[in-house]
């Protein structure tokens, strides 16, 4: 696939996708607002009523009834059904995984040092999403279900291992994007094969004439919270790949596991607000603070350490050239770029020195650049850039 449509694909269905998402993401958000909002009927109303809503916006009044169930003589000649926004967004997100990590070679899924080809990769991670639906849903088919807490608690524990077990297959930043794939995949395949087939089975009911049997209704809800308490988890891995700090710790997984328990004590904070149990919120707060203690640089590094012989430039220009401005060049000669990624070049010195912090965190605190190591940068190579930057990065023409 030649470099440049590549990029455009990437463009297009990144923008496509991100689209879909805001779409998906703020239906859940309004959806579960409304529910939570719900007051008892002011006046007496037809049906099975279970709550109304007053709402004002650009400009106008909004009534929202909601009806639990309908009577034959009671449906619309239209009913809006709210489900392209999901499929949308996971169609797009597959393509954007099979442009990005799939057909963007080998260092996109795995270490260097790994011994698996990239198609083995690739299988591995399709194989990974099909599983993720199928033991969920076989999750849900025990007595568990019944118990929110216990459910959230081992879904935890399974995300935790899953992200643990993946660690030893890809690299750390894959396997962010992968869990969040995977999550993103059983969110959809709720929609498509439970909540909308749910709601088609009570609309045929009704339709009929006939009885509409209450526990569709409760398995479509019960889906659709357990997507709404995904959507910001999902959505932090979605954006993982800017988060070196986090995705390289040597227990990744653990940071993963706690900005899971973060995000979704922040969406239940949302929904209920003045009702939040204190546990829920000590628990989110404490969960943050773990985060950030955890992914503090150590002090103690010897990577940044200054002591020693002076760095001169040139042995760094040797560096960048032989691992870096493959990718990081006006015209880069790795066939997977069209252009140097994020727009950093490092054939001029002054560019080097404008992103030294940068060039710190990424290839010599995390050392998750090169991508995947593809060039081999040694441990040797990666002290020396730290000493040149803690030294002052000095480049031709500037002072000492």
């Amino acid at each position: 696939m030649s470099a440049v449509f590549q990029e455009w694909l990437n463009i297009v269905i990144r923008w496509a996708h991100v689209l879909a998402a805001i779409m998906w993401v703020g239906d859940s958000f309004l959806f579960m607002w409304l529910d939570s909002h719900l007051t008892n009927p002011s006046r007496k109303r037809e049906g099975d009523v279970v709550g109304e809503l007053w709402m004002t916006h650009s400009g106008g009044f909004y009534e929202m009834v909601k009806r639990k169930t309908l009577a034959k003589d009671e449906l619309p000649p239209t009913i809006h059904w709210f489900k392209w926004e999901s499929y949308s967004t996971w169609i797009s997100g597959f393509l954007l995984l099979i442009v990005v990590y799939y057909a963007g070679g080998r260092a996109m899924l795995v270490e260097a040092t790994s011994t698996l080809s990239h198609a083995e990769a690739v299988g591995i991670s399709l194989s990974c999403l099909v599983g993720a639906v199928a033991f969920y849903d076989l999750l849900c088919r025990t007595p568990i279900i019944k118990r929110n807490r216990i459910f959230g608690v081992v879904g935890l524990a399974l995300i935790v291992t899953v992200a643990w077990g993946l660690l030893q297959i890809f690299s750390p930043r894959a396997v962010f994007l992968q869990v969040g794939a995977m999550l993103g995949t059983i969110m959809a395949s709720n929609v498509f094969f439970r909540i909308i087939p749910s709601q088609r089975h009570m609309l045929s009911a009704t339709s009929a004439g006939e009885p509409v049997d209450p526990s569709y209704g409760y398995r479509a809800k019960q889906r659709s919270v357990h997507n709404h308490y995904l959507t910001l988890p999902v959505l932090f891995t979605m954006l993982s790949n800017h988060f070196s700090t986090l995705y390289s710790h040597a227990q990744a997984w653990a940071v993963l596991g706690l900005v899971f328990i973060a995000g979704v004590g922040v969406k239940y904070f949302m929904n209920f607000r003045r009702r939040t149990h204190p546990i829920i919120l000590v628990g989110t707060v404490l969960a943050c603070s773990a985060v950030a203690a955890l992914t503090l640089p150590s002090s103690s590094t010897t990577t940044t350490s200054a002591a020693g012989d002076r760095v001169a430039w040139g042995a760094v220009k040797l560096i960048l050239e032989t691992r870096c401005t493959g990718c990081h060049a006006k015209k880069p000669t790795n066939p997977g770029f069209a252009a140097p990624p994020v727009g950093l070049t490092f054939e001029d010195p002054r560019d080097v020195y404008a992103v030294k912090d940068r060039i710190l965190v990424r290839a010599v605190q995390t050392k998750t650049m090169p991508l995947g190591n593809l060039t081999g940068m040694t441990e040797d190579e990666r002290v020396l850039l730290g000493r040149w930057i803690a030294q002052g990065a000095l480049i031709p023409g500037a002072s000492p």
